[in-house]
């Protein structure tokens, strides 16, 4: 009994420490005129070049400032510290990866699992098409904690989205564990999709790539002779 008052204060102080980490990271406005919105904008831009450029530890409000053409009062009028700028970037860069898989759903939904997953596949593939540079930085440089554990948020939201459909299918479908299958699915094709992106974007000119990683999966959930093995 113990551990498990243990375990669930652990999970409550995370909890706790990364809503005060949102709370500081927070933007103090959001921009309202043409004028401000384009300086928020040449903000980010910069963030993100020099993130790209120099790395996270690197990364300062005055650097960003001066690779902005902007003033380090202007920047404090919207953004505290850098690590409010990273995560507005942050958040920016994970809607524009999830939007598309989101919106694809419900279409996704009505397909056959031997339509849907190359199709899933392609999505992965986008995401990580995305910025790559920048995209390598969230994953590889920021901690995990507060608005930065995002990018684990986001892969948690896709395994939930795979999780509805395989339920949907799951007259299709070998596994009846959805969420051990949504788990092994996602992790799979995210590590190489981003491997590929990432290290040997050659490999995604190729045009069996994406049929070659949608028979891995499809075998995996129809596998019919592996199911006395398993």
């Amino acid at each position: 009994m113990s551990r498990f008052h243990d375990s669930r204060s652990r999970s409550r102080s995370t909890e706790a420490k990364n809503a005060e980490q949102r709370a500081k990271n927070a933007p103090r406005k959001q921009p309202t005129q043409a004028r401000s919105k384009t300086m928020v904008e040449s903000i980010l831009r910069a963030t993100a070049r020099i993130l790209i450029r120099e790395g996270y530890a690197a990364l300062t409000t005055n650097a960003v400032a001066e690779e902005a053409g902007a003033s380090v009062g202007s920047l404090y009028q919207y953004f505290p510290s850098k690590e409010s700028l990273v995560a507005a970037l942050l958040a920016r860069h994970v809607e524009e990866t999830l939007g598309p898989l989101r919106r694809a759903l419900p279409a996704l939904s009505r397909l056959r699992v031997e339509q849907a997953v190359p199709r899933f596949v392609e999505l992965m593939i986008a995401a990580h098409q995305l910025d790559p540079a920048l995209h390598r930085v969230f994953v590889e440089q920021l901690p995990r904690i507060g608005d930065f554990a995002q990018i684990d948020a986001g892969i948690k939201e896709t395994q939930q989205l795979v999780r509805a459909y395989l339920a949907a299918h799951t007259s299709e479908l070998t596994p009846d564990d959805h969420e051990l299958s949504a788990f092994m699915l996602v992790h799979s094709v995210e590590a190489i999709t981003r491997s590929a992106v990432l290290n040997n974007p050659e490999l995604l000119q190729r045009p069996s790539f994406v049929p070659e990683i949608a028979a891995m999966i499809i075998a995996y959930l129809k596998r019919d002779g592996m199911s006395a093995v398993l």
